[in-house]
């Protein structure tokens, strides 16, 4: 935790303890040393002017009983996640194509803007200290009007679509359930009428839109939540493999805080190594990310996954030996 979080935390902690928090408890929930806490206390009551009094027949911390039940946070604060989360909204606003939706999004990109500037209180917006890096994003593509006014309105779309692993153009005709963003690329989640089934369409690789009159076809939110979160990455379906892999004691004091699937199983072996259980359907995704850590980690099962890392590795060597 930053010392924001641990603020929040903090008057979370006080306001929702019926008896005094002691020393200690506060410690441990708040991840500090005794220094800290103590340090918390006195910038809180300095500075924020919190009514947090020390109750020595019970040997803990609390709110005063005259003026806790009023006492406020003063301002709008954010934790880290929270102004993450603005941060990222505000940059996506400014970043779908430019101009597009502009009388519909600035209200709310002002909104956004006034929230931050509250966070800093007076002097230079805290927009400007912080930067947010987009790695290998692709343009959203000139279609986002047509596929949003068509997901709104719930009406079929046809679509010309080219598909990169095939190098094919097909046609086809979906009825869109979401717009995705997802590593700095957007998507439409869609029921494909030609596949009879739901499918992912990146942005950038459609080619034309057209909104058709039939109505959409809805599929229930329950069944999009597993169909396209249950396995890796942006590849949906039913995960019907579980990778185990294991990175060298070195990669895993960061691969440990990461956090690569909802559904992940994770292990600390005695040799120091961490491993990882990931559910997936398609490897294409998992086999990227692995590869990025090249010899700190290695794929134990299954073998179909393990063989298909061998084989990148080895290709990527020929290149090498030439």
């Amino acid at each position: 935790m930053d010392r924001f979080d641990r603020i929040f935390e903090l008057n979370r902690i006080l306001q929702a303890a019926r008896y005094p928090v002691s020393r200690q408890q506060l410690e441990q929930e708040l991840e500090c040393s005794r220094a800290t806490v103590k340090r918390l206390i006195e910038e809180m009551r300095l500075y924020l002017n919190a009514p947090i009094v020390y109750d020595r027949k019970l040997n803990g911390y609390r709110y005063d009983r005259q003026e806790g039940e009023m006492y406020e946070l003063p301002g709008l604060w954010f934790n880290a996640s929270e102004l993450h989360a603005l941060l990222a909204v505000q940059q996506l606003l400014e970043g779908v194509q430019p101009g597009l939706l502009e009388s519909h999004l600035q209200p709310l990109r002002r909104k956004i803007d006034g929230l931050l500037h509250r966070q800093q209180g007076k002097g230079e917006p805290i927009t400007n200290r912080i930067r947010l890096i987009r790695a290998a994003a692709r343009p959203a593509g000139p279609f986002f009007t047509q596929l949003a006014h068509g997901l709104a309105s719930r009406r079929r779309l046809k679509l010309i679509y080219y598909n990169r692993s095939r190098d094919l153009v097909s046609e086809r005709e979906v009825s869109p359930q979401r717009l995705t963003h997802y590593r700095d690329n957007w998507y439409l989640d869609a029921w494909c009428h030609l596949r009879e089934a739901l499918r992912t369409f990146a942005l950038d690789a459609i080619r034309d839109v057209r909104q058709l009159d039939q109505g959409a076809v809805d599929v229930e939110e329950a069944q999009l939540d597993h169909h396209f979160a249950d396995a890796y990455g942006i590849f949906s379906g039913s995960a019907r493999n579980l990778a185990v892999v294991r990175f060298t004691p070195r990669a895993a004091r960061w691969v440990a805080t990461e956090a690569w699937h909802p559904k992940q199983q994770s292990r600390w072996l005695q040799d120091g190594r961490y491993e990882l259980t990931i559910p997936y359907a398609d490897p294409a995704e998992l086999l990227m990310d692995l590869l990025k850590y090249g010899s700190d980690v290695e794929v134990v099962s299954p073998s179909a996954l393990r063989d298909s890392i061998q084989q990148r590795l080895r290709s990527a060597l020929d290149y090498y030996d030439q």
